[in-house]
């Protein structure tokens, strides 16, 4: 509303400006996401399960990954809490927005399906920094010892917007096609095969001849980069160019099949 100069107001209809209903959407889908209980087992609860076994298991059964396995396992469990939120987390509440109607009706709004879209990354984005926060002083109360230098810093950073990039179109992808059930089904169970077998959580390596394969894979490419990243302080150029792939494709084929209700 506009003031008069008679001191009273008139409408002034119109939406606001982009920016601000960007940053509405990302606050509504985070305060969202926070209050599922499903949501924060996936991006916090099993996260911080499969690093502390891990690391007490690998103790215990001498599982040799070429440096401690703290050091080792750890990163690959930041890229697990990243593929977790971007990938099955937005795969799963978009689907189940789709069946209530709720996509329909915000992209009636004014606001814009492109800002619907940088709304939900943008909510990815301030969860995972929580996620990568915890998980990152339960990594130091294990004792792991990060040494990234500028360059492995860096290069964290980029693993982790080119991993939501990838993850997050591919979720997309997958909640846009698949009706609500058969979402929730198909996300969960990409997401155990890619922690059993996708080089997330170790490395490429661990796998023998299949690891030749695995480190292609969008879990793979993005356990290698943190791996590359914390552990051995260097850019993972390789790694971020196959997210990136990774991400294009997803997207190529969100846009062409994706249906809003």
């Amino acid at each position: 509303m506009t003031a008069t100069s008679s001191g009273t107001f008139a409408p002034r209809p119109g939406s606001a400006p982009l920016g601000r209903m960007v940053r509405a959407q990302a606050s509504m889908e985070t305060r969202l996401l926070v209050r599922n209980g499903e949501q924060l087992l996936l991006a916090i609860v099993i996260p911080v399960i499969v690093l502390v076994g891990a690391v007490v298991g690998a103790d215990r059964l001498g599982l040799d990954v070429g440096r401690r396995p703290v050091d080792v396992l750890t990163p690959g469990v930041l890229a697990l809490a990243v593929m977790s939120t971007s990938f099955t987390s937005l795969a799963i509440s978009t689907g189940f927005e789709r069946r209530y109607g709720v996509l329909k009706r915000l992209g009636s709004s004014p606001l814009p399906r492109s800002g619907l879209l940088l709304g939900k990354v943008g909510a990815l984005l301030l969860v995972q920094v929580g996620q990568l926060f915890v998980l990152s002083c339960v990594g130091l109360a294990l004792g792991w010892q990060p040494s990234p230098g500028g360059a492995g810093l860096l290069g964290f950073v980029l693993a982790v917007l080119t991993g939501t990039f990838a993850f997050a179109s591919l979720g997309l992808f997958l909640a846009g096609v698949l009706r609500a059930e058969a979402t929730l089904a198909a996300a969960n169970l990409v997401y155990l095969l890619l922690l059993a077998g996708g080089a997330v959580v170790l490395p490429a390596s661990s796998y023998g001849d299949f690891g030749a394969i695995a480190q292609w894979l969008p879990s793979g490419a993005l356990g290698e980069a943190t791996r590359a990243s914390l552990t051995d302080g260097r850019l993972p150029g390789v790694e971020l160019v196959v997210l990136l792939a990774w991400g294009a494709l997803g997207t190529v084929l969100t846009a062409r099949t994706f249906q809003w209700e």
